[in-house]
């Protein structure tokens, strides 16, 4: 079904510790149920789902139970009850040939650290997983230049990991996720490791990628700036539960509570939300016939137009009038 999503997880948890059966379902604190049962339940109880082709942000501080969610998705991590439907099959459910099968073919999945082969040249690296599946040398030799060409690493087809920048060899395990094709892209934390500017270069490297091949991905972060950048939708996690779900300018437009707020307190909010979020209804004595903007135009884009109308700016969606914005509106957001 087109509407399916690609990955369905419904109730997950994942418990250590003695008998971590026991804690499931268990409404007790993360410290609470550790003193009771000496478990620790670093994902509780966590529920979303991931639409064809979108950038699906998982993010928290460290200790959230991020990382422990994107393996147990894999099941490199096995979860201790739940459901993960992958197209509709639960991948709890699959035998360990039919898992070995997803993450040759479906899924990849791209670690903070490279995880690069020391002694293989790039383009063997970036070969790997399809000479794992069984692909001839010629195949997945073509596979891996057209990769690299992607990734922006034509040229360093015979060079070893150790002669490469961070940024680059991050690059490399890119491509390599890349080159299998892969139905869903799995993130953890890659680019944490890596220097500001190449950290940037990196996002940008991303949201370039999705835009040019659409695959659908699941990214793990610390970093909100991160988040917000890359996700077009957000997923809040604190002591291993989901607090809020949502598009960026939902999380920091409406946050949910007290720890998200304090999260997205620094956020310039121009620069997040939307005109939806300023939009007013036209009064009955103000004219119609001002510029038009689109609802989901950023405020931050829309300012000089807003600003520069002598009347005010008509929001706009499929030739229906929403609403209406003035300079009032916008001098109220930009002052917050």
């Amino acid at each position: 079904m087109k509407d399916q999503p690609v990955l369905d997880v419904r109730g997950l948890w994942k418990v250590f510790g003695p008998k971590p059966e026991r804690a499931v379902g268990s409404t007790l604190s993360r410290q609470e149920l550790k003193e009771r049962t000496g478990c620790v339940a670093a994902v509780r109880d966590v529920s979303f789902a991931v639409r064809p082709g979108e950038v699906f942000v998982v993010m928290g501080l460290s200790g959230s139970g991020k990382s422990t969610l994107v393996r147990c998705l894999t099941r490199l991590i096995e979860p201790t009850a739940g459901e993960i439907l992958f197209d509709g099959a639960d991948i709890r459910k699959a035998d360990e040939r039919h898992l070995r099968e997803l993450r040759r073919h479906r899924l990849a999945m791209v670690f903070q650290h490279f995880g690069l082969l020391p002694h293989r040249c790039v383009l063997d690296n970036v070969a790997y997983g399809l000479e794992i599946r069984g692909s001839g040398r010629a195949e997945r030799y073509k596979r891996a230049r057209e990769v690299l060409e992607l990734v922006g690493l034509t040229g360093f087809e015979n060079s070893y990991p150790d002669q490469l920048s961070g940024g680059m060899q991050q690059r490399v395990g890119l491509a390599r996720a890349l080159a299998v094709d892969p139905d869903l892209l799995l993130f953890d934390e890659p680019f944490s490791a890596l220097d500001p500017l190449i950290r940037r270069e990196m996002q940008n490297e991303v949201i370039r990628l999705h835009r040019e091949v659409g695959k659908t991905m699941v990214f793990i972060t610390h970093d909100l700036s991160e988040a917000l950048k890359l996700g077009d939708r957000i997923l809040i996690m604190r002591d291993g539960a989901l607090v809020q779900m949502g598009t960026p300018d939902e999380v920091v437009g409406a946050p949910a509570d007290d720890y998200v707020r304090d999260f997205v307190s620094d956020v310039p909010r121009s620069h997040v939300l939307t005109l939806r979020w300023v939009m007013r209804d036209a009064l009955p004595e103000e004219p119609l016939d001002g510029p038009e903007l689109d609802p989901d135009l950023v405020i931050r884009d829309a300012v000089r137009v807003v600003l520069s109308a002598d009347r005010p700016v008509r929001v706009v969606r499929d030739g229906e009038l929403l609403g209406v914005v003035t300079s009032a509106e916008i001098l109220e957001m930009i002052a917050r």
